[in-house]
């Protein structure tokens, strides 16, 4: 019976989800026709040809600040660091949007092609020579090269962040428009999330490999202006896939405002703090075997409804649901999961700015009549991913949780900063570093790449997953925060450490102290795992789930 029942349950959940989810019409989707792998392949193409566009822009970016734009080397490192946490920053805006009123395919539509004509700008300023300095030599001769002011910073700046404003927007919503192809209910389909988790860091991988080696070879050899040119070509085929799939997606529609909820918890709990639960409270849900788990307690008070009070008194300002409550507490009990891959993506922020100035100062040919560009080594890792990725998928255990691909993520980028700056001290020590193979730098990129197979997915993983209905694109967008706020403190301990130490100062790597700044990182890195231990096993000690049927499960076993 017990079992019948559970089935019953089930396919009822299937089908609650499945007409709560809409065609391009607005009629509620058809699961023959709409969803599934088939639709969320179209993303997938979007995945890896935006991908394509920004990693081409902004791998390369710091070189293009430097030699044509002629700021320093500190001045480049902060624009591009900048310009890259407030794209992911952005990203907030860009789920708000979706979940409180436009819907993760019209988001994504509308701000792709803001990327795009931010693409387009870049191009034409890198093209017309009245758009930027007079040309000169920033290494030889730095003193002599006027830095871009006036209108051609205006316009450098203004076509760099609408790049920034659209690219952020499309971020999170591609990959939660393509995890809403896959109904959670039905166990299936559930399955098929974790792989389709990995398939968008393949294209990811695939997209980045593109950008690293043919197209920042393109803006070396024939210009900054064809390279920004060719990403603008590569968003819109990004735009023409996404369209051509419109036919096939299953929509989730915008559910209201996804700051009102979480707002009329905090009021409810504040007006009912003087509150105790006594026989003359009740609390206030549908479900009457429902009880406010124990973490955040104080929050339980939303849930208080006097016996005097009426129907139109308990306005949801005055008292909440259990499972609303609920949903606002793991909303607070993931921020310190999140808080810990921070100091993960400073790390990144320096292998696209000072590794690629590293490698500059290195020896680049590989063969006789051949030099390798050095933002192409940020290439390696993934040219390894594009193959490790699926073998991952295909042969990981399921019981590697999210929490714990993160943790061993976390771990392997602490690795990645140890070797950064034992290949730099031996660069700085060798009495001829130009002769020194570029290829000594490529252990960093690689440790790296595997560790941000591991920390990117789970993180997106593990927040897509929480049970917090209506707010999917909002929380997919949350995890980007992550590289926002890693590559503000990039700049702020780049100013710091170069303010306090004069490590960072010179535009000369041989005369700065690199090695020590990375020794630096390793350590905050490997402190921040700790860290991170304390937390994860914090989370799992009380996992709030939300069922379907509106009843709260604690389930310590299920993340960790």
């Amino acid at each position: 019976m017990e079992g019948s029942r559970r089935e019953q349950d089930l396919k009822a959940a299937v089908k609650v989800s499945e007409e709560s989810s809409l065609d391009w019409r607005g009629k509620p989707s058809n699961p023959q026709k709409h969803g599934g792998m088939r639709a969320a392949a179209f993303l997938l193409g979007l995945q890896g040809f935006e991908i394509m566009a920004i990693a081409a822009v902004g791998n390369n970016l710091i070189t293009y600040v430097i030699n044509e734009m002629h700021f320093s080397l500190s001045k480049a490192a902060n624009i591009v660091t900048n310009f890259i946490g407030t794209l992911f920053i952005l990203s907030l805006l860009g789920g708000f949007l979706s979940d409180s009123y436009l819907g993760c395919f019209w988001t994504t539509l509308i701000f792709g092609f803001i990327e795009l004509s931010g693409l387009i700008l870049l191009s034409v300023q890198a093209h017309l020579p009245e758009l930027k300095p007079p040309p000169c030599d920033m290494i030889k001769d730095s003193a002599q090269c006027v830095e871009a002011k006036g209108l051609q910073a205006l316009t450098f700046f203004v076509a760099l962040y609408l790049v920034a404003l659209g690219s952020g927007c499309v971020k999170p919503n591609m990959v939660a428009h393509g995890a809403d192809q896959f109904n959670q209910a039905d166990p299936k389909q559930s399955k098929k999330l974790s792989s389709y988790f990995n398939a968008i860091y393949f294209a990811f991988s695939l997209g980045e490999l593109v950008a690293l080696t043919l197209l920042v070879y393109v803006q070396t050899h024939s210009g900054m202006d064809i390279g920004f040119g060719v990403s603008a070509a590569a968003m819109a085929m990004g735009l023409i896939i996404i369209i051509s799939g419109t036919l096939l997606y299953r929509n989730k529609p915008p559910q209201g405002s996804v700051l009102t909820p979480i707002a009329q918890v905090i009021v409810a709990a504040t007006r009912n703090r003087k509150q105790v639960c006594t026989s003359d409270n009740t609390i206030s849900d549908s479900f009457p075997n429902s009880q406010p788990t124990l973490r955040f307690r104080f929050l339980n008070k939303a849930c208080i409804k006097k016996e005097e009070e009426s129907e139109e008194e308990s306005s949801k300002w005055r008292v909440c649901s259990v499972k609303q409550v609920e949903q606002v507490k793991t909303l607070i009990s993931v921020v310190p999961i999140l808080c810990c891959t921070i100091m993960f993506n400073t790390i990144l922020a320096q292998l696209q700015t000072f590794s690629v100035q590293q490698g500059a100062a290195m020896n680049t040919r590989l063969i006789k009549s051949f030099h390798i560009p050095p933002a192409s080594l940020q290439a390696i890792p993934y040219l390894i991913l594009i193959f490790a990725v699926p073998l991952y998928d295909a042969a990981a255990p399921r019981s590697i949780t999210p929490l714990r691909r993160l943790g061993a993520g976390l771990l392997l980028s602490t690795f990645s900063m140890v070797a950064a700056a034992l290949v730099e001290r031996r660069r700085r020590d060798s009495s001829n570093a130009a002769v020194l193979s570029i290829w000594w730098i490529a252990p960093q990129f690689v440790i790296f790449g595997v560790s941000e197979m591991l920390t990117a997915v789970g993180l997106v993983e593990f927040f897509y997953k929480q049970p917090l209905e209506g707010m999917r694109a909002s929380l997919t967008a949350v995890t980007y925060c992550s590289y926002s706020f890693g590559f503000f403190l990039s700049s702020g301990l780049v100013s710091v450490v170069d303010g306090v130490t004069g490590w960072l100062s010179d535009n000369d790597l041989d005369k700065d102290r690199l090695d020590l700044f990375y020794w630096l990182l390793a350590v905050l890195s490997f402190l921040n795992f700790l860290n991170y231990l304390f937390w994860a096993n914090w989370y799992s000690s009380g996992v709030i789930r939300v069922g379907g049927d509106g009843d709260i499960d604690i389930d310590s076993d299920s993340v960790v």
